[in-house]
């Protein structure tokens, strides 16, 4: 077979890095930082709106949000972001990657500004409003995944390309930060201004009504990034793999990227007949993509669905872990605006310290070591040190144990972005064909939606003690925390099998990875 690449991609390919692959990233980074800002920043005002709308005067603790309404808040936007994937990665092998672009981001930032508005001021009328946003939020969201890891890739060299894709992912790290740092702000300012005593001192003032402003602008604040960048989204040309190859149009696509590339670009005679040829048509669903691609299709949904089984359940013990260390003072301590202050803080710490290094670790290392090898260390060490704090849980927990704890609890997450966090999202941009590229990254993003579900709210209800009399209001007795924990370990080590069925994709052009340039002679 004779290996023919459209000489517009392999201009593509040996491009040294310039000023627009720089600018992909930010363009598309920040798509990605607001993903990571609207989902993450409700885990931060949740408690605050507990104590706003489910207040009871009689009770020694401040309001909390009942199990199924904390449940809604917290998944409706990861169930929506599931669908998102789907129905957009289909779409921009559909449509064009740039056309769908622009359409989740208005859905992002007008979805944004819409679930800090609430119709009415009732607690269902708040949460039903809140509920409804989020949703479609997440749906605009799980758009963003696949379109942004199929531009980057289509976008970069083969040289730095993991590097490139996965500085767009490491975006989320930035993302959750900022979700820190604005409710850190907005609660100081509003502590200032509005002091409140803590809730054992006066049970009705602890939460001044001005406190319901700011968790409002906190949600609305994730609009602000991705509106910046929606001109410069509307600037960039569409993908040539996109043009080329599933269009069909060479023409258009060495005319833009002439222009992207700033050099003139020659089009080849038989150029047509390469991206004409009948057997390089086939669909996601025959037989031929299943003999190609079966296998690794297999190998980036499985993976991903388990890592995200872990890492989604990491929530679970922030609690325990911020109370057992001291970083959060019982709530009847504090005030409602105080409350929000002290969460931010040790989400901003646990983030700055173990979430965001591992992201650039990879983004250093991952043209090096190559995906595979990250990926495969990543699963392992994951398992290593949530068995270590798996079996002697109950030493952990002791007041004197407290940094270690914190330490290992790090590690954990350090290794899930400096491993397979990252891979899983960076592979499936490499390996399938250009048509059905951002369909396969949304299928595997999807599940690995799938495997957040079930860490989110599986784990939610296992970790639960198995003593009645000691579980959190309205959840019936789980398998407890240790136990929670041996079974995710078991979980990344089968993922770290899984990861076996992954292709290798360091180094090599996109066309030669998904077999778009064997054409006989």
């Amino acid at each position: 077979m004779a290996e023919q690449q459209l000489g517009v991609l392999k201009a593509l390919d040996v491009a040294k890095t310039q000023l627009y692959h720089f600018t992909a990233i930010v363009i598309a980074g920040m798509g990605f930082f607001t993903d990571a800002y609207d989902l993450f920043c409700v885990s931060l005002v949740t408690k605050l709106l507990g104590r706003l709308y489910y207040f009871n005067p009689l009770s020694d603790k401040p309001g909390s949000l009942p199990p199924h309404v904390a449940a809604a808040v917290n998944g409706v936007a990861l169930c929506g972001t599931l669908a998102g994937q789907l129905f957009f990665g289909w779409l921009g092998d559909k449509l064009g990657r740039k056309k769908v672009y622009g359409i989740t981001l208005i859905m992002m930032i007008v979805c944004s500004v819409a679930s800090g508005l609430s119709f009415g001021d009732t607690a269902q009328g708040v949460m039903t409003t809140l509920c409804f946003f989020r949703f479609w939020l997440g749906f605009g969201i799980g758009g963003d995944y696949p379109l942004s890891a199929t531009i980057m890739s289509e976008y970069a060299n083969k040289k730095t390309r993991g590097a490139f894709i996965a500085a767009v992912f490491a975006m989320q790290g930035i993302g959750i930060l900022a979700g820190g740092f604005v409710a850190l702000a907005v609660s100081s300012i509003f502590d200032k201004k509005f002091p409140a005593p803590t809730y054992a001192v006066d049970r009705a003032l602890s939460t001044p009504p001005q406190a319901d402003y700011i968790w409002r602008i906190i949600v609305m604040f994730g609009a602000l990034p991705a509106a910046l960048t929606y001109y410069w989204r509307m600037k960039m040309p569409e993908t040539a793999r996109y043009t080329a190859l599933v269009a069909k149009n060479i023409k258009q696509a060495t005319k833009d990227m002439s222009k992207v590339l700033q050099v003139e670009l020659e089009m080849e005679e038989r150029a047509e007949d390469i991206v004409k040829d009948p057997r390089l048509n086939y669909g996601l669903f025959s037989k031929e993509f299943a003999k190609r691609h079966g296998l690794p299709l297999l190998g980036c949904t499985s993976t991903w669905f388990l890592l995200d089984i872990a890492f989604y359940s990491q929530n679970l013990f922030q609690k325990d872990i911020f109370s057992a260390i001291g970083w959060i003072p019982k709530a009847s301590t504090m005030n409602g605006i105080h409350e929000v202050f002290m969460i931010a803080r040790a989400q901003t710490l646990i983030a700055l310290c173990s979430t965001v290094p591992g992201y650039w670790f990879t983004v250093a290392f991952i043209d090096i070591m190559g995906r595979f090898a990250i990926q495969l260390m990543g699963f392992f060490m994951m398992t290593v040190f949530m068995f270590a704090i798996a079996f002697p849980y109950n030493h952990w927990i002791k007041p004197d144990n407290r940094i270690g704890f914190v330490v290992m609890y790090s590690l954990t997450f350090f290794f899930a972005n400096f491993g397979p966090n990252a891979t899983t999202f960076i592979v499936p941009a490499e390996i399938f064909p250009a048509r059905l590229r951002s369909t396969c990254h949304g299928i595997s993003a999807a599940t690995g939606k799938a495997g957040a579900i079930v860490g989110a709210f599986g784990f939610l209800y296992a970790a639960q003690p198995q003593d009645k009399t000691k579980t959190d209001a309205g959840y019936p007795p789980g398998i407890g925390v240790k136990n929670s924990l041996i079974m995710l370990g078991v979980i990344n080590f089968v993922g770290m099998l899984f990861t076996f069925l992954v292709p290798e994709p360091k180094g090599k052009s996109l066309e030669e990875l998904s077999g778009e340039t064997e054409v006989e002679k």
